[in-house]
């Protein structure tokens, strides 16, 4: 073999600098104090150097810290013992075991190499150097000693130096400014001073943290992933990784944080004008497929709520993406008059394995066995509806219609706004018994009960007299004449499946505006390498 090994330049035990290649031919071998076969290796290592010291340099990496000593005294040894106790050589040789033996030429070309004790290996060596220096071979008793012995793991292969080191390595895929924080200062207080938090503390998104969520995704960490309003910033898979390390994801979430940011920064779903407008509009991320149980998302009990690490940073995440690298901070373009706590976060998963209705996904035209994060902008919600007494479908849909009246106030009528409901297991249950209500019928039936009188309101919130009787329903539903429906279509109302087995609590979401005027809910499917 002739790679030339990396350069280095070490300092001793005693603080003396040793550099490679030496000018000299030269055997590295890396060791660490607590591996066995390192201690069976640095006896034989010292008869090399006694033996061969003369021709060429013999030197042993060790990555133990203040034990480099230890292990030097309890073998007596002749030869340095370079300090490699932040692992930045063992890393750069790309070793993974210890010992691990390097024979080189002067200029640094290895010229042979292994690793752990195979007691054949290591005579070979000694011939070879004796042959190579016209020195006498190296006196040692090589019957007693192990015919094998496996070495230990490197010490840098330990995930979090690892991580570090990668991150700092020249070829490291971070390219992000990095900003140094004084030693006496208060790292979660400081990312709260430059505006980088929604108000919660922070992960820090230190290098080797960033390298671990970097993992998550095959994409590359440069690659643009979407220009992100109001301030245009580009938000490069790294940018977006960041922000989730912030956001205390784990590598896994990474790729439903990308697919959301991919939504939300297109022209249909505005991003700009849901951050902007005064009503507090905040995006709602509903996940399907696979992933949904891969990353341990919740869809069951409290789905809408608290305590599931998935649900809740996925959320946040994007709402950082959104706030960090666009510019959206609250009292700036952020302008929402009464504020939104879904602009912390709020995103949950469809309980697709509770429900005989197509999941929202299939609906929107994806195939079930895809992951797909869809968005919507919601200006409240979750907003209760309880029936605990219906036991019929048609009295259960009346009450979940009932619920969705209130959505900007009782008397607005044939909305072009859309809304998500979200239908607990109790009242889908009653639902659907015997096959009697499909999604479609439910919007259908939600139409139907909400064509209320009159409908439209005037500027000083009188009821007009002139509304239009049964206008742009889209329902297939005739209401009765001078009624009009909630929604002006029923492909406003979305609905989902979420909650647990227990209790019949239902939950709606209402939106902003919708369509070109305002935000349009876009799908994305999760792109997973």
């Amino acid at each position: 073999m002739s790679d030339t090994q990396p350069a280095f330049s070490l300092t001793d035990l005693a603080g003396k600098a040793h550099d490679f290649p030496t000018g000299r031919p030269s055997l590295i071998c890396f060791v660490k104090e607590d591996c066995e076969t390192c201690n069976t290796a640095a006896p034989v290592l010292d008869a090399f150097n006694k033996a061969y010291g003369s021709e060429i340099d013999v030197l042993l990496i060790a990555q133990s810290g203040d034990e480099n000593a230890t292990f030097a005294a309890r073998h007596s040894l002749s030869m340095p013992v370079l300090d490699d106790t932040s692992c930045k050589i063992a890393f750069a040789w790309d070793i993974e075991s210890v010992p691990s033996v390097f024979w080189t030429d002067a200029k640094g070309q290895a010229k042979t190499t292994f690793e752990g004790f195979i007691r054949a290996d290591w005579e070979a060596l000694s011939a070879d150097i004796s042959d190579q220096t016209g020195q006498p071979a190296a006196q040692i008793d090589w019957e007693s000693l192990p015919a094998w012995r496996p070495g230990c793991g490197s010490k840098h292969l330990d995930p979090a130096i690892y991580d570090k080191l990668k991150a700092e390595a020249e070829d490291s895929p971070i390219r992000a400014r990095k900003i140094d924080i004084a030693s006496s200062d208060d790292e979660a207080e400081f990312m709260f001073d430059q505006g980088f938090s929604d108000g919660l503390p922070l992960v820090p998104p230190t290098p080797e943290r960033v390298m671990r969520m970097l993992a998550g995704t095959h994409r590359d960490p440069q690659e643009l992933v979407a220009t992100v309003p109001p301030n245009m910033g580009e938000a490069t898979v790294e940018k977006i990784a960041i922000n989730a390390v912030m956001a205390g994801c784990k590598p896994e979430y990474l790729p439903v944080v990308i697919a959301a940011v991919e939504a939300v920064c297109t022209d249909a779903f505005n991003i700009h004008g849901v951050t902007a407008t005064t009503m507090g509009a905040a995006p709602v991320m509903i996940v399907n497929g696979p992933i949904r149980a891969q990353i341990g998302m919740n869809a069951g009990l409290g789905a809408l709520g608290a305590g599931n690490r998935a649900n809740a940073t996925i959320g946040r995440a994007l709402r950082l993406v959104v706030r960090n690298v666009g510019g959206a901070s609250t009292g700036g373009v952020e302008r929402s008059t009464m504020g939104n706590p879904m602009k912390f976060t709020m995103c949950f998963a469809e309980n697709e394995e509770r429900s005989p209705w197509e999941p929202l996904h299939v609906e929107r035209g994806f195939k079930a066995e895809d992951s797909v994060v869809t968005v919507f902008a919601m200006t409240s919600g979750p907003t209760l509806i309880v029936d605990q007494t219906s036991r019929t479908p048609d009295a259960i849909s009346g009450s979940l219609g009932r619920g969705l009246e209130g959505v900007f106030l009782p008397t607005f009528r044939n909305l072009p706004v859309d809304a998500v409901l979200v239908v607990c297991p109790e009242h889908l249950d009653t639902l659907t018994r015997d096959g009697m209500y499909s999604k479609q019928q439910l919007r259908d039936r939600i139409q139907e009960v909400t064509a209320g009188t009159g409908g439209e309101v005037k500027s000083d919130g009188a009821l007009r007299q002139d509304a239009k009787p049964g206008a742009a329903t889209g329902t297939g539903v005739t209401p009765a004449s001078g009624q009009n429906p909630k929604f002006a279509s029923t492909d406003y109302i979305h609905i989902v499946v979420a909650g647990s087995d227990a209790g019949k609590f239902s939950s709606a979401f209402h939106g902003w505006a919708t369509g070109e005027v305002g935000s349009i809910s876009v799908s994305k499917k999760i792109d997973l390498g």
